[in-house]
């Protein structure tokens, strides 16, 4: 049997049998799979005979007709562009899923296998050399069409769904998806929540797999960080309209537990299917005005809807008879797959209108749904279309102007199919030409090949965005972050209001600009900081209220249930209000951080006088004999030890916990190691001084400085590598104390800072011995006795430190640390330096060569 191309062309008087489709010749061919037309079924109910029920009214998601031409407008752009694919024609066939597993499975089939009659696995008349399959937009439809197309290795390219779990056969090494891996976005909502310190959510999930997996996965999460999740309801899939007692069912269940007052964030995962059905539930209500609901009340729409990426908000015409307002959704935060403004789609759309293609199967439907008006003579329709109708005149429920996610991920991925089969085409003939053997044609590739180039392939699309998949055939990128602003004739515009990145750092990872954000007009700022008020008393706890829920029992008016507060709150004395708790940590106005400040900077004005008399009196006797080089050194780290006690004070930041502990450790140690060098070269000196000893060559400058910079690296080494493993970090401390919130410096390695403790004391030891044992040597070059005693007092400071430091919290064990630096600097400086000062400004008599001589005699 051979058939010719243009018997391809179908009546469409049967959509059920015959499908719609879209097809454009080429010698390669790219496949589409988009979601635009529903059939409505009626439910089997056997109560009366069926065969009254066999109508399947159609209805058109006009919305999703921009991925029909997003699939279009990028092969149009290739054909013409001669940088990619030259001398190669580029073609497409597009088939519509239905949202319907047995005809995604035929849909698929016959855009590998095409013919009037049903014959798989056969191809009748046409080659169809389909290199790459773009669909489908929900992860079901994805799924069905990779049951057939994983059998032939042909890449596939899902537009709008995330992987499922790993078992599923969806992700295969021929499946691409044009969205992030998903885990970033559950990423993405906690830190939005946290943003606004909502601990007070609902979750809303389709009744599917996927929905199952967000609850499953969100829980733990969302429990890890503090947010309770107030109810969880799953939607059903669909919602039949004419079917009163459904209707009446569902929203009963459903609507109860949104419109909760002491609830304004709700969390929707799922698809566009979900918002539709949200949207019916609540339009429905308005129609009933609440006479099945038990409290008699209308749904209020003061919530703060947050929508995964799957989602966009659209509406139908079915939905205009129950007077749905897109205004419900006003204010709602979106996390939205990124896409960018393309000018030149905008003109491409402009253009569209119903006598533009012949071929086009979709148009029928999609205008006479999307104007209210007939293409052609309808007994159904009397209002007939001019043809003049415009496309940008459409609220954007029903049709964007501007690309959508959705569309621009069909947009990328015919680009990176033809990219793909470009370099492999590039590649081939550059091959055949160095082995001499003619030309090579492109229709001899096979499909499969494009896996070995799509694994690896990187390329810039025409918006400048880099294109590239990891390891799992996901898109490398982020998410948007949008806002909803609604208009009164029922449009919408989306405001990009920050963004979510994998690839940045840590804290730039999530980045938000609050003041972009319109809310909706009946939620106030009281409203919005509401939900991070504790669980409220005579409320139910969310897994009680989760299990009512699910076995219809509810708590009787009056019956008061006791919950618990949240960690960032506690219970008044009458136990019936949760009150924040207060911030403990040691401010700038505070007493003890008064008196600390004044200290510090008394004593560093007593160590800059103490270094201005030695460096004015630098030639005399008593500062040459004690070594001036290390004098300075010495002077110089206690000035910066005082200074460095002032990091502690104040609101702990990220910067100052970074140096709190590693500046005054590296900074103390220096002082050490300076007295350390000074008590070394007073031994050696004396050791010097007897005859044929060869302790001379040895008493040099070189060994001081040798000293203090050998002993002060190590404790460098111990700090960078305490940074580099787990450095100190601001930290809220909830537990110890019942009234307050103790912000402090997580040390992040607790053995690393008493590592760096234990290292001061290890040169604390070591000085106090050597100094211990040269205190009987002759006075006239000697400090050991006053060093001595300067360990000790340090040494007793530090030892006092540690189980004083360990048995306090908040801002008194802040201020313990500050005491010890200032006692334990103020001891070294108060120890070693007075005996020199007075003989300086008091006796300078004795501040001579032959008065040191004469008391050394």
């Amino acid at each position: 049997m051979v058939c010719k191309v243009h018997e391809l062309k179908c009546t469409r008087k049967d959509p059920v049998n015959i499908p719609h489709e879209w097809y454009e010749p080429g010698d390669l061919l790219i496949g589409g799979m988009v979601s635009l037309i529903h059939y409505i079924s009626h439910p089997v109910l056997f109560k009366q005979h069926p065969s009254q029920f066999l109508t399947e009214i159609p209805f058109v998601i006009t919305k999703f007709y921009q991925h029909i031409l997003a699939l279009v407008f990028a092969v149009d752009k290739i054909n013409d562009n001669p940088k990619i694919l030259p001398n190669v024609t580029l073609g497409f066939h597009i088939y519509d899923s239905y949202t319907n597993s047995r005809m995604t499975y035929r849909t698929t089939l016959d855009l590998l296998f095409k013919s009037h009659q049903f014959l798989p696995n056969y191809k009748c008349g046409i080659n169809q050399n389909i290199i790459g399959i773009v669909g489908g937009l929900a992860s079901v439809t994805s799924s069905h069409m990779a049951d057939i197309l994983g059998l032939f290795k042909i890449p596939q390219f899902s537009y709008g769904s995330f992987p499922p779990p790993m078992n599923d056969p969806i992700n295969g090494p021929s499946f691409y998806h044009m969205v992030p891996n998903e885990g970033l976005q559950y990423q993405g909502i906690v830190q939005l929540l946290l943003h606004f310190n909502w601990k007070w959510v609902g979750l809303i999930a389709k009744n599917d797999e996927g929905g199952e997996q967000f609850l499953h996965m969100m829980d733990p999460i969302l429990s890890r960080n503090g947010i309770c999740s107030a109810f969880t309801k799953i939607l059903p899939e669909h919602m039949h309209i004419w079917n009163a007692d459904e209707i009446i069912k569902i929203t009963k269940e459903v609507l109860p537990i949104i419109s909760a007052g002491n609830i304004n964030a709700v969390v929707i995962y799922g698809e566009t299917s979900s918002i539709i059905t949200l949207a019916n539930i609540i339009g429905i209500t308005k129609v009933m005005k609440g006479l099945f609901l038990q409290n008699k009340k209308v749904f209020s729409a003061t919530k703060v809807w947050i929508t995964t990426a799957q989602i966009d908000f659209t509406l139908h015409n079915f939905q205009k008879l129950i007077e749905i307002d897109i205004q419900i959704f006003e204010g709602s935060i979106s996390f939205s797959i990124h896409s960018r403004e393309l000018q030149a789609f905008q003109e491409f759309v402009r253009n569209i209108y119903p006598s533009w293609s012949e071929d086009d199967g979709f148009m029928n439907n999609f205008w006479t749904q999307a104007f209210g008006c007939s293409l052609s003579n309808s007994a159904s329709i009397s209002n007939t279309c001019s043809g003049d109708e415009k496309l940008e005149s459409l609220p954007t429920p029903l049709f964007e102007m501007s690309m959508t996610g959705h569309s621009y991920n069909v947009h990328n991925a015919v680009y990176a199919v033809a990219h793909a089969f470009h370099i492999l085409m590039s590649v081939r003939s550059k091959n055949r030409t160095v082995e001499g053997m003619g030309t090579w044609s492109p229709l001899n590739v096979e499909p499969w090949q494009l896996h070995s180039v799509l694994q690896r392939i990187s390329f810039n699309n025409s918006a400048g965005d880099e294109i590239t998949f990891n390891e799992h055939g996901e898109l490398v990128g982020g998410f948007d972050i949008t806002n909803l602003v609604t208009f009164p004739n029922n449009s919408y515009v989306r405001i990009n209001v920050g963004r979510l990145e994998p690839q940045d750092s840590p804290n730039k990872k999530f980045t938000f600009n609050e003041e972009r954000i319109k809310w909706h007009r009946g939620l106030t700022q009281s409203n919005i900081a509401r939900v991070s008020l504790g669980w409220p008393l005579l409320s139910v706890p969310p897994k009680q209220q989760q299990q009512q829920n699910q076995h219809k029992t509810h708590t009787p008016v009056g019956e008061e249930t006791c919950v618990s507060c949240q960690e960032d709150r506690y219970p008044n004395r009458g136990q019936n209000q949760c009150i924040p708790k207060i911030p403990n940590f040691l401010a700038f106005d505070e007493t003890l951080a008064i008196i600390s400040t004044i200290s510090a900077l008394l004593l560093s004005l007593v160590t800059v006088l103490v270094l201005v008399i030695f460096i004015k009196h630098q030639d005399t006797a008593i500062v040459k004999a004690n070594n001036r080089s290390l004098t300075y050194i010495l002077l110089t780290s206690l000035l910066l030890c005082f200074l460095c006690s002032l990091l502690f004070l104040g609101k702990p930041t990220e910067a100052t916990c970074l140096l709190r502990q590693t500046a005054f450790g590296i900074i103390f140690s220096v002082s050490l190691s300076s007295i350390l060098a000074k008590t070394i070269s007073v031994v050696l000196a004396f050791m010097a001084t007897k005859p044929g000893s060869r302790m001379r060559n040895w008493v040099s400058k070189r060994l001081a400085y040798s000293t203090v910079l050998s002993c002060s690296v190590v404790q460098v080494a111990i700090c960078a590598l305490w940074l580099s493993t787990s450095p100190p970090f601001p930290d809220l401390d909830m537990h110890s104390s019942a009234e307050e919130i103790i912000l402090l410096c997580n040390e992040g390695s607790v053995p690393m800072f008493y590592c760096v403790l234990g290292y001061m004391g290890f040169l604390a030891i070591v000085s106090f011995i050597v100094a211990f044992l040269a205190r009987k040597l002759p006075d006239t070059f000697n400090e050991a006795k006053f060093i001595t005693f300067s360990m000790l007092v340090f040494c007793s400071v530090w030892l006092s430190f540690v189980p004083t430091y360990l048995s306090t919290r908040g801002k008194y064990m802040v201020a313990v640390e500050i005491f010890s630096i200032l006692a334990s600097s103020a001891g070294l400086l108060g120890c070693i330096f007075p005996p020199k000062c007075y003989i300086i400004l008091v006796r300078p008599e004795l501040n001579n060569r032959e008065q040191l001589i004469k008391r050394r005699l």
